[in-house]
């Protein structure tokens, strides 16, 4: 699972949404669906961008947290996933 660390680094820098959008140019709606990690696609640029004025690392904006169980259950030739644990 991939989480979205907006809503935590606007915080820790005590921004708001609106000040983001207006810092970046990035449409309100568009931060807000980050914020709330409700979207399903993320712009390289918009990242960038919120990297910048938010003066950060994209690995304290985005982390990946393994999921409970696997959803690849297949490999590449069609073969049932050997579970390496």
């Amino acid at each position: 699972m991939i989480k979205i660390l907006l809503s935590s680094r606007l915080g820790d820098r005590r921004m708001t949404q609106a000040d983001l959008a207006r810092m970046t140019g990035i449409r309100p709606s568009t931060i807000n669906e980050l914020y709330h990690e409700i979207n399903e696609r993320v712009n390289l640029e918009h990242l960038d961008l919120i990297c910048e004025a938010l003066d950060c690392d994209l690995n304290e904006l985005i982390v990946r947290i393994p999921n409970k169980e696997p959803k690849i259950v297949h490999t590449r030739s069609g073969q049932p996933r050997q579970d390496d644990r």
